[in-house]
């Protein structure tokens, strides 16, 4: 082995990836875990002692372990985007999150949702450790778990974030980047409110290009905050899916509805198919659609990841999510400002247990 330093952050390479001595002194371990085929596995595992000194695992936002191999203590989903592996850890028994999680995992996938569950802000017992939800306004039931080890590190996994103002301080932060880059302009960016309030009250009928889950059920309540009491009229799934995330929906109508109300939420590239007369903007902070843009994120952007990591200041940052680079650029942005942080690129996966 030999180390190395970032910035204040000392690591150890040891030939399976890079660990972090910090991390180790506040008894975390950080790992990545192979599948079948010797790959890694999506995103990431923490290792941990619990209260009563048993090392425990808790494997985030990852697919399942084949039942041979030894299993972690709990799979936990942050939100059932397809990104975050809920349609394979769904059918574990060892799968944690919450209600409204679990319901959207079951209407996106059609498969019945087996793990345990808790409403969002309560607590959850996993195999003696108290885990507390926290809420990250990404997605409808999007939760942010929080929990103790047994020297009292305080540990918070965020998922995606969208808001981080209920998020509480950490010594341990495992978060995400998906805007993450300081240096990409469209990693900077704030929701026009204005632009999607002028779209939808202009003459003739309307419609916004949303991703069925998360950013569909955004646009109905902002639909709804501005005053448009009509319906909307949106394909089944979307409609199953947002009547069972918001209490106040609204009337929601089938794409072929009949009536004076012509405001469509349907995905971006289903735009094309509907009427020629439509008005057709996508809500989002991409630019490669061939419709207007309306900036409206799901996401925290560059600045706003820094300022919560700011906020919740931890001892630790580690990156884990999306892929390709820009977990990487966002923990050594964090580390150039002189806060301690490591990307998932940076960790290997660890078979024993001599590191705690």
């Amino acid at each position: 082995m030999f180390s190395l330093s970032l910035n204040n952050l000392s690591v150890i390479s040891s030939g399976i990836g890079v660990i972090s001595k910090k991390l180790i002194d506040l008894g975390v371990l950080a790992l990545r875990q192979r599948n079948s085929r010797g790959t890694f596995k999506p995103h990431i595992s923490i290792r941990f002692r619990d209260n009563a000194g048993d090392l425990r695992t808790f494997s985030i936002d990852t697919t399942r372990t084949p039942g041979k191999h030894p299993q972690p203590d709990a799979y936990l989903i942050t939100h059932a985007h397809s990104d975050h592996h809920g349609k394979s850890a769904m059918l574990s028994p060892r799968a944690v999150c919450t209600d409204k999680t679990a319901a959207a995992l079951e209407i996106r996938h059609d498969k019945k949702y087996v793990g345990s569950t808790c409403r969002l802000g309560n607590e959850i017992e996993i195999e003696g450790t108290v885990v507390k939800t926290y809420p990250t306004e990404h997605t409808a039931g999007a939760a942010a778990f929080f929990w103790e080890n047994d020297v009292g590190t305080r540990i918070l996994v965020t998922g995606d974030v969208k808001d981080a103002s209920k998020l509480p301080p950490c010594d341990v932060l495992i978060t995400e980047a998906n805007y993450g880059d300081p240096e990409d302009p469209s990693c900077h960016f704030a929701d026009d409110l204005d632009s999607m309030k002028c779209a939808l009250f202009e003459s003739g009928p309307v419609a916004f290009g949303a991703y069925e889950f998360g950013k569909a059920q955004r646009a109905v309540e902002l639909m709804r905050g501005f005053g448009y009491n009509g319906a909307i009229r949106m394909e089944a799934r979307v409609r199953a899916l947002t009547r069972s995330m918001l209490e106040d929906a609204g009337e929601l109508a089938g794409l072929e509805s009949e009536g004076d109300d012509e405001v469509f939420v349907v995905a971006p590239w289903e735009l094309d198919r509907l009427p020629w007369n439509v008005k057709k903007y996508v809500l989002s902070c991409r630019a490669d659609y061939s419709y207007p843009i309306i900036k409206i994120s799901d996401h925290l952007d560059a600045c706003g990841l820094e300022a919560m990591v700011r906020k919740l200041n931890p001892e630790v940052t580690v990156v884990y999510h999306p892929g390709g680079h820009r977990p990487s650029k966002f923990s050594k942005h964090l580390n150039s400002i002189g806060i301690d942080s490591i990307s998932i690129d940076q960790i290997g996966n660890v078979l024993s247990n001599e590191f705690i």
